[in-house]
């Protein structure tokens, strides 16, 4: 079963390190899950972390591959922090589910890039802005749901400031017209922007309206995350209209939405530079 807050970053190194020890050592999926006396596809929800890392099993596969006890070691001393639940755990019930496969990540990411179409960015929305956004977005959710997603984006926005990781994040000055809960919150909301060149580890962009178009034009919200852990590759993940989002792992397909985003940035101007003017 998936663990229900979605895997930790330790969580994803422990099971892909089960899952190269395995090929490595030769062992097809049918020929592990026999040592486990269970189905193949035991094994493959142990590799893609969707599942909790058993001790007896985990011991199970790693004789079965023959690893050195040097090397099996870490690996089961690991466990114990590998179960634990991340700190968003309290917050699961004001996550989207796409928002459990990948929090982990984000909150172990040493680089966070985002790219909204239209809106400011959601890892740089002030509490004012995310409220006034949430309500025109989904009218239903009580003032208590409401609540519970803003401290959960607030706590995101924290952690990330937090352990120094780095945030850049591209949106046109479209984001800047769109009048999201008045001008008071507008106003402050670009006070935040206007802010951010003073800020360690951000960079901020806009694109002018009148520039020409770029290669995220009419892209939908995209993030790029980037996780210093060799076993983990970088993960792209793509807002798609209707409220479907694809998380990509396939490192050329990554690496064309990263080009893409490389390309929109270097057209946008310098980081830095003042916010464009509404009137």
């Amino acid at each position: 079963m998936r663990p229900r807050s979605g895997p930790t970053v330790e969580h994803r190194v422990l099971a892909e390190r089960l899952r190269m020890l395995r090929e490595r050592a030769g062992v097809s999926l049918q020929a592990a899950a026999r040592a486990l006396d269970a189905h193949p596809a035991t094994v493959r929800r142990i590799e893609r972390a969707e599942t909790g890392l058993d001790a007896r099993q985990v011991r199970a596969l790693l004789d079965r591959y023959k690893v050195p006890e040097a090397v099996a070691e870490p690996i089961i001393t690991g466990l114990g922090a590998a179960n634990l639940p991340g700190w968003w755990h309290q917050w699961r019930d004001a996550m989207e589910p796409w928002q459990l496969e990948v929090i982990g990540l984000e909150s172990s990411a040493a680089l966070v890039r985002t790219w909204h179409p239209a809106l400011v960015p959601e890892l740089l929305r002030t509490p004012a802005y995310a409220a006034a956004l949430h309500r025109t977005l989904y009218p239903a959710d009580t003032g208590a749901q409401l609540g519970r997603r803003l401290e959960l984006l607030q706590e995101r926005q924290w952690r990330l400031r937090d352990r120094g990781a780095a945030l850049w994040a591209l949106f046109p000055a479209a984001a800047l017209h769109t009048r999201v809960g008045g001008p008071e919150v507008m106003a402050e909301q670009r006070a935040v922007l206007a802010g951010a060149a003073h800020r360690p580890h951000l960079t901020v962009q806009v694109m002018p309206l009148d520039f020409p178009p770029h290669p995220m034009t009419a892209v939908p919200p995209l993030h790029l995350l980037r996780v210093s852990a060799p076993e983990i590759g970088d993960r792209a993940i793509l807002e798609t209209p209707g409220g479907r989002v694809d998380i990509i792992d396939e490192p050329g397909a990554v690496m064309n939405h990263r080009i893409r985003l490389d390309a929109a940035c270097a057209a946008a101007p310098h980081p830095g530079s003042p916010l464009p003017t509404v009137r």
